[in-house]
């Protein structure tokens, strides 16, 4: 039985782009200048024309080709961000082979057991340090070839990627219409789910799902050839890809950023219209913010009225409207414009995906005069299901289905999904596969959602994740937890307590601000350890939960805390 069902638009007018490889042909006959963007050893930002596009896809195509790689054949990517990534994509899926794109921090154990499952028959690496990896692990593997990304420093054993960029760049028709002969049915990638939950999965999405959902994400933005961004979340992900796919069906530019932490400084040389995050870069950006106003009374003091003003127009804000106050056009010269300028000073649409943002986070944006606009999805939606865009939008929903996509409750609220981006099933895991897909093609997400009178979706927490104490109560934690990271010297948070009496938080510290705050209130400590348990400092996060506790119910609360001296990362697997 269920509570309510929703479908988005009628899919009448798409999809423009019936498989990845119409895409490709689509970039590779725009006749633009700078389809893509890279910066060389110089860090001087290097345009790749469409044409050019076309010639070294064409290159490493022919090159899978000549070692006997047919339709079906896996070839995997290990590697950050960067344009060899885009071509390598362009050209397995060109020939019809299928890609398997491999997060780059993974253990040599974990790559292997990826090459393994999936029958990877070609990885193509970034770097030496990555090749070394593989090479660890390779004779356990079906490796064949493992090309090398970067040109110096080759090794036995690999091939250099440079070396395969040697195809003639005028058009070639023979190998055009096997291009087009890819079919929306056929398996374009697998991407593997993270393993918390277990061991990993392998998605299966066809040509079909990507383009369908690439052709329809975006309806409502108007992005063009004018437009920018900059690929910076791992591309071993759907939504970084899906991302870039959308910009290059725009006829946009995508400039490539292979380490988050140079992301500021080219924020300020591409100067992107378009950025998308995952709610934890856009809670890093405001403690950032807040954290540098902090080393002055006078700037916190300033700051603090800025983000008040604004307050009250983050209805204006939303709806893409400088406000006439003149008490926000002072609000805005002297802090929202310096906040802007941190992107680049041109972004005129931001968007956040991949996890809730939080109603915390995404007023104080709109209080600092940007909107950012929240979507939603999953890997094996390929992934978009909602999104809002700027004439629909609603803050703490994700929006409303994108066209081609439908929505209705189970009774225990858990939000299930059918249409054209729904996955085909876990790669060799069939009985996995019937658990999450009923006969009728219903997806069921995993995910707690509610839906408005308007048609807006609301995501409230994960399925797996509601706490239940042992007094029967339901918990929530991603809301809780989304409240205590809003303060600039909390980094994670992870609520605990199911089948026990309360509920309790481990708490793992911004460290940057945390020492930065130490220093201003004159503690000192030898080790981060020793910090955590200086008493004022455990006062300052008592203090943070119990300002969060007063504003749940009894059973809510959190009882007791913890703090670690860990920064949590994907690979030490917290």
């Amino acid at each position: 039985m269920t509570k309510q069902n929703l479908s988005g638009p009628a899919p009448s007018d798409y999809p423009p782009i019936r498989t990845v490889n119409e895409l490709f042909l689509r970039v590779a006959r725009s006749k633009r200048p700078q389809a893509m963007l890279w910066q060389d050893a110089d860090g001087a930002w290097e345009p790749i024309s469409s044409q050019e596009v076309y010639r070294r896809v064409r290159s490493l195509a022919l090159a899978f080709q000549a070692w006997g790689i047919v339709h079906g054949d896996r070839i995997a990517i290990l590697s950050e961000n960067r344009w060899e990534w885009a071509v390598t994509d362009f050209a397995v899926l060109a020939i019809g082979a299928v890609d398997v794109p491999v997060y780059p921090t993974l253990t040599a154990e974990q790559v292997g057991e990826l090459m393994r499952d999936s029958g990877s028959r070609i990885l193509v690496v970034s770097s030496r340090a990555q090749f070394d990896k593989v090479q660890s692990v390779r004779a356990t593997t079906a490796l064949e070839h493992v090309i090398l990304m970067d040109s110096t420093d080759v090794p036995s054993g690999a091939v250099a990627f440079a070396s395969l960029m040697t195809g003639a760049s005028e058009t070639d028709p023979a190998f055009d219409a096997l291009v087009e002969s890819i079919q929306p049915t056929d398996l374009a990638t697998l991407i593997y789910t993270s393993g918390t939950t277990g061991e990993p999965k392998g998605v299966m999405l066809t040509h079909g799902n990507i383009a369908s959902n690439t052709s329809v994400s975006t309806r409502g933005f108007g992005f063009s050839s004018k437009d920018s961004c900059i690929s910076f979340l791992p591309l071993s992900h759907i939504t970084a890809r899906a991302l870039d796919y959308a910009m290059m069906f725009s006829d946009a530019s995508v400039a490539y950023c292979p380490k988050f932490d140079e992301l500021p400084a080219r924020m300020k040389e591409v100067r992107p219209t378009v950025f998308v995050g995952v709610p934890r870069v856009y809670e890093k950006i405001r403690q950032g913010v807040e954290q540098k106003s902090s080393v002055s009374p006078v700037k916190k003091r300033i700051l603090a009225w800025a983000v008040k003003t604004g307050g009250r127009f983050r209805e204006a804000i939303h709806d893409r409207k400088q406000p006439g106050s003149p008490f926000w056009k002072i609000a805005n010269k002297l802090v929202y414009s310096k906040i802007q300028e941190a992107f680049g000073g041109r972004v005129t649409t931001f968007v956040s995906g991949g996890a809730p943002l939080g109603m915390n986070t995404g007023n104080w944006f709109a209080s600092v005069g940007i909107s950012v606009l929240e979507g939603y999805g999953l890997t094996e939606t390929s992934p978009v299901i909602a999104i809002n865009t700027p004439q629909a939008h609603r803050m703490g929903a994700v929006g409303k289905p994108i066209a081609g996509v439908e929505c209705k409750l189970a009774a225990d609220g858990e939000l299930l999904v059918r249409g054209h981006g729904i996955f085909q099933g876990y790669w060799k895991k069939p009985e996995a596969t019937r658990e999450v897909i009923d006969p009728e093609g219903w997806f069921a997400t995993g995910d707690i959602a509610r839906i408005d009178d308007d048609g807006f979706l609301y995501i409230t927490d994960r399925k797996k994740e509601l706490l239940k104490t042992s007094g029967g109560k339901l918990i929530a934690p991603q809301p809780i937890e989304g409240k205590l990271k809003a303060n600039t010297l909390v980094a994670e948070a992870a609520m605990i307590g199911d089948r026990h009496k309360f509920a309790a938080v481990i708490l793992s510290p911004n460290f940057a601000a945390l020492e930065a705050w130490a220093a201003q209130q004159g503690i000192t400590a030898s080790s981060r350890r020793d910090l955590i348990a200086v008493p004022r400092v455990v006062e300052a996060y008592a203090e943070i939960v119990d300002k969060v506790n007063a504003g749940l119910a009894n059973f809510e609360t959190m009882k007791r805390f913890r703090i670690v001296p860990e920064e949590w990362k994907l690979e030490t697997g917290e």
